[in-house]
């Protein structure tokens, strides 16, 4: 009998039968499988945690990657709200007056109040309070009138072409004494006027630069 029909004639249900040489040859190939399989799972397991932070990397990463592929296909609508936002400021800044023209503006607010039929009891420009690029300049304001002409100042005031704000805005009536019907306003007027190169330090100048406020230039 060959080699061949003893294995075929082997019963796999009865191994305890089987010859020497073919338990040893079973047991032999069985003991290479388990060392195989042990030479392969045991890195596995290993690397398992360098493997899942590696996972977990790559999603961060394809997270990281759409973020920059939106922003990417939407640069140009970006670059045009980038625009707008300096023609904006530009526009505002334009509405700053510079040194010289402060005096008119005065005069201007104080005209307002007295165009709108009110009687003007107090107008007295506080000094300038300096910001970055610009300076403040508040003006305690006391006025007396009716409710219809105050509304008229406040509308004569908001249709200047210069910026101007109120605030700390309070209305009270006259002493019951007088016999008068008449109130008046108590009001802080702030308008705002954009500081000449002369004025600025060299580190504001070099900010400025790099701020909205260049492209919109010097009013």
């Amino acid at each position: 009998m060959t080699f061949i029909d003893e294995l075929k004639s082997l019963d796999t249900r009865d191994v305890g039968r089987w010859p020497l040489q073919f338990r040893l040859i079973a047991l032999g190939t069985l003991f290479a499988v388990l060392s195989l399989a042990g030479i392969f799972f045991v890195p596995y397991q290993s690397q398992m945690p360098e493997l899942d932070r590696a996972r977990a990397e790559e999603v961060s990463l394809l997270q990281v990657f759409d973020e920059k592929q939106h922003k990417a296909a939407n640069i140009d609508a970006y670059k045009a709200q980038l625009a707008e936002m300096e023609r904006s400021f530009g526009a505002m800044l334009r509405q700053l007056p510079g040194r010289t023209e402060v005096p008119s503006l005065l005069v201007d607010i104080s005209q307002t109040g007295l165009g709108a039929g009110l009687q003007e009891r107090l107008f007295q420009p506080a000094p300038e309070v300096r910001k970055d690029f610009y300076a403040e300049l508040p003006i305690k304001i006391r006025l007396t009138g009716s409710y219809h002409q105050f509304a008229a100042f406040v509308s004569g005031i908001a249709a200047l072409p210069r910026i101007v704000t109120l605030h700390d805005i309070m209305i009270s009536g006259e002493s019951q004494a007088t016999g008068s019907d008449r109130l008046t306003l108590d009001v802080i007027a702030k308008t705002y006027r954009y500081l000449d190169d002369s004025e600025l330090t060299p580190s504001e100048k070099h900010k400025g630069a790099k701020s909205p406020a260049a492209a919109g230039g010097q009013p």
